[in-house]
């Protein structure tokens, strides 16, 4: 297994202990199950994606946003508004998951599906895990909250990871995303303050069951 040294190259932004944290879970051999979780705008995604970039001959990055129910679904539940909160999710599907790709045979590959932000919408799927994969990166906002399915979810993951953000910084990262993907400023400050904020503090509240607390800033 390479040093994690010599990794600086392709993922600057990952500090060098937090490389040796993920070798040191893959010493033992066998599949890890890495869980990576942040309010929204915390910098979930990229932190993953430089992770993998890490490990790129070990790893693969399986979003928990997947599991976003469809805008279908959500308009008929009456839940379209709050897109994002909790039960806005098939938590029991991730679940299912992540218990797949505990018991994943030597020849099988494992689809999960992949929440496409051009579309709005999760394409099932979309991504392919091979039993060779050693490391499985997954992220999303509630892999530590005591509702639900999450805790037979957190239960499947080796460790739990929480980015920790500054307020500010985080904020001004999800009004240029909403932006970015349609929203008018006003819209997108009204999307922060009445969805993503209640989120936020729901999520905050599961930072005491992480295994680590990592400062993150990906710019």
């Amino acid at each position: 297994m390479p040093h994690p040294a010599n990794h600086a190259s392709t993922a600057p932004a990952i500090a060098l202990q937090h490389l040796r944290r993920v070798e040191e879970l893959l010493r033992p051999g066998g599949r890890v199950i890495l869980g990576i979780v942040g309010a929204p705008g915390a910098g979930k995604s990229t932190f993953a994606q430089a992770l993998q970039l890490a490990f790129p001959q070990l790893s693969q990055v399986v979003p928990m946003d997947g599991f976003h129910l469809a805008n279908s679904e959500l308009a008929r539940l009456g839940r379209a508004g709050r897109k994002g909160a909790p039960d806005t999710f098939d938590d029991a599907g991730y679940c299912a998951l992540l218990r797949r790709l505990r018991a994943q045979g030597p020849s099988e590959v494992v689809y999960a599906p992949e929440y496409r932000r051009d579309i709005e919408e999760g394409v099932a799927g979309a991504i392919a895990i091979h039993p060779h994969t050693r490391l499985i990166i997954t992220e999303g906002n509630y892999l530590l909250l005591d509702e639900g399915h999450w805790p037979a979810a957190a239960a499947l993951l080796d460790q739990a990871w929480f980015l920790d953000v500054d307020q500010d910084l985080r904020t001004s990262r999800l009004l240029r995303r909403h932006q970015r993907f349609g929203r008018t400023p006003q819209a997108a400050l009204d999307w922060v303050a009445g969805t993503d904020e209640p989120n936020a503090r729901l999520i905050a509240a599961t930072r005491v069951r992480a295994g680590l607390v990592v400062g993150w800033n990906e710019e």
